[in-house]
C-alpha cells in the first residue's frame, strides 16, 4: 500500500459537479493499493498517516486533531520504466482495492480521526492548497 500525503490548508473533491469531501488544514492523502496487498497493511497505513508528523510544529493529525481527505488513486502503482504508456499491472483491481481503501478510512476513524473521502472509481476533481508545500510518500 502506498500513499502520497500532502499538508494542505484546504482540500476538496468533487464528483459530478458536487463536492463530496472537503477539509480545512490537514492532510490530503492519495491512497494506492498494490495487487499483493492484504488486510495486514490496513492498520499500519492508518497508523502511519494518523501519526505522520508533518503538520505545523512537527505535529501529527492525531496530536493536532487535524482532518484527512483520503482519495483512492490506483495510478500510484503506474510503471513508467518502459515506453511512453504507464503499465497498471501492479495496481490492485477495484474488487480488491475498494474494501482495503474503505478499511483504511475505517481504521483512521476508529483512531478518532476526522476523515473525508472521494468516491471510489469515480471521475473526481481534486483541489488543494498545499501548505509549504510539504508532501511525502508513505508505504505500508
Amino acid at each position: 500500500m502506498r500513499a502520497v500525503a500532502a499538508r494542505v490548508t484546504r482540500a476538496s473533491v468533487t464528483v459530478g459537479g458536487e463536492v463530496v469531501g472537503e477539509i480545512g488544514p490537514g492532510l490530503l492523502v492519495l491512497l494506492g493499493v498494490h495487487r499483493d496487498d492484504t488486510a495486514d497493511a490496513v492498520g499500519v497505513m492508518a497508523r502511519k498517516l494518523h501519526e505522520l508528523r508533518i503538520l505545523d510544529g512537527e505535529r501529527s493529525c492525531a496530536e493536532a486533531g487535524a482532518p484527512l481527505l483520503v482519495i483512492s488513486q490506483f495510478t500510484l502503482y503506474g510503471d513508467t520504466r518502459k515506453g511512453r504508456r504507464p503499465s497498471w499491472s501492479a495496481a490492485a483491481g477495484g474488487a480488491q482495492a475498494e474494501p482495503l481503501v474503505d478499511a483504511v478510512v475505517a481504521a483512521l476513524r476508529e483512531r478518532g480521526a476526522t476523515v473525508a473521502t472521494g468516491v471510489f472509481g469515480a471521475d473526481m476533481a481534486v483541489e488543494s492548497v498545499n501548505d509549504g508545500p510539504f508532501t511525502v510518500l508513505v508505504e505500508a
